[in-house]
């Protein structure tokens, strides 16, 4: 580059770099540039001082200066743009987002039944669904009439069943067939589950009940609007049912014949383990038709004869443990399959 001095051609080499590694843009360094080249004449041309020019230091330092603010600037940005994205994605729903904000703020929840034995509760966010299965579903029944619903008020969920241990600590004794205390308690009814939930309360200062059925199932699909929490089907590496009759396109897996330890398998999306098979799960609602006209918060009919159960066990098809299927018992009913999970105000 003739009428250049070396020194110039220095500072135009380094800015180059500059360029090269990605530190200055296109732009930046076409604005150096014209700075080098338009500065007054350097020492080296005139003998005497000069600081008016540009030095490739300086704007080596301050183009990482920028950088470095760039990158803080998109670290704080990152979580709030994957919301944004989601949020405006057609195929994941609000509720999935807001538990996220939830898992953010670390709203999970531990309650000490004595010494050595706690429950383990998440926050469940407010939010609307579709409860319920669409007439396409293989294996719905005629009760499963999808419909919307609002729940309007977040509730902590027991992200395990009940389990043996716990009901021990509480109860006094232990009426479960299948023995283990990180097991699901089972063989209890209706009313035993309540009366669990009475005590617990009391001991606690903290109220604890059974989920509605709209509860349960809210929190059981946890965002997804598939025949079950993991997709269109299940295998047995992601819940304890009857494999030898799988569902849909699902392929054979393992009869265990028994419960397993609560969370032997991967939670759902909202952190609640076992939601399909192991036990069946009592609900507070009373087994009746949907109320159509009841779509917020809602708790079943008036009265029954029977109280809802949900999520299918480790004797059940996988098509018994669907997100909609709707089961019930007498609230006296006691067996080997029959257990619950709560929820806490």
């Amino acid at each position: 580059m003739s009428g250049v001095s070396d020194k110039r051609l220095e500072q135009l080499k380094a800015l180059g770099d500059l360029k090269e590694q990605g530190i200055l843009t296109e732009d930046e360094f076409a604005a150096e540039k014209r700075k080098i080249l338009s500065a007054s004449p350097l020492p080296a041309e005139t003998g005497t001082a000069n600081s008016d020019g540009p030095e490739p230091d300086k704007v080596y330092a301050a183009a990482k200066r920028r950088n470095k603010r760039l990158a803080m600037i998109a670290l704080i940005m990152t979580p709030f743009l994957l919301v944004a994205l989601c949020l405006y994605s057609a195929d994941t729903p609000g509720g999935i987002i807001r538990y996220l904000l939830a898992r953010l703020a670390k709203e999970d929840l531990e309650v000490k039944l004595n010494d050595n034995v706690s429950m383990k509760f998440v926050k469940i966010p407010a939010g609307t669904f579709l409860m319920g299965s669409p007439a396409s579903e293989r294996g719905r029944d005629d009760s499963e009439v999808q419909h919307e619903v609002t729940l309007t008020k977040a509730f902590y969920m027991g992200i395990y069943e009940v389990t043996q241990a716990q009901w021990r600590a509480v109860m006094g004794e232990n009426p479960s067939e299948f023995k283990g205390d990180r097991r699901p308690v089972e063989s209890v009814s209706w009313e035993d589950a309540t009366a669990f939930c009475r005590k617990v309360s009391e001991l606690t200062g903290r109220k604890l009940r059974l989920p509605t059925e709209a509860e349960w199932e809210y929190a059981c699909r946890a965002g997804t609007r598939t025949a079950f929490n993991t997709g269109d089907t299940i295998n047995t590496d992601q819940a304890n049912y009857n494999g030898n009759d799988p569902y849909g396109n699902g392929g054979k897996g393992v009869f265990r014949k028994q419960t397993v330890e609560v969370g032997s398998f991967p939670a759902n999306a909202w952190g609640l383990y076992d939601m399909h098979g192991n036990v069946w799960e009592w609900c507070s609602d009373w087994v009746g038709k949907y109320d159509l006209a009841n779509r917020i918060d809602p708790h079943g009919v008036a009265n029954g004869s029977g109280r809802v159960l949900r999520g299918g066990c480790c004797f059940n098809n996988a098509g018994f443990c669907r997100s909609a299927l709707r089961y019930g018992g007498d609230p006296g009913y006691r067996v080997s399959f029959n257990g619950f999970r709560v929820v806490l105000d």
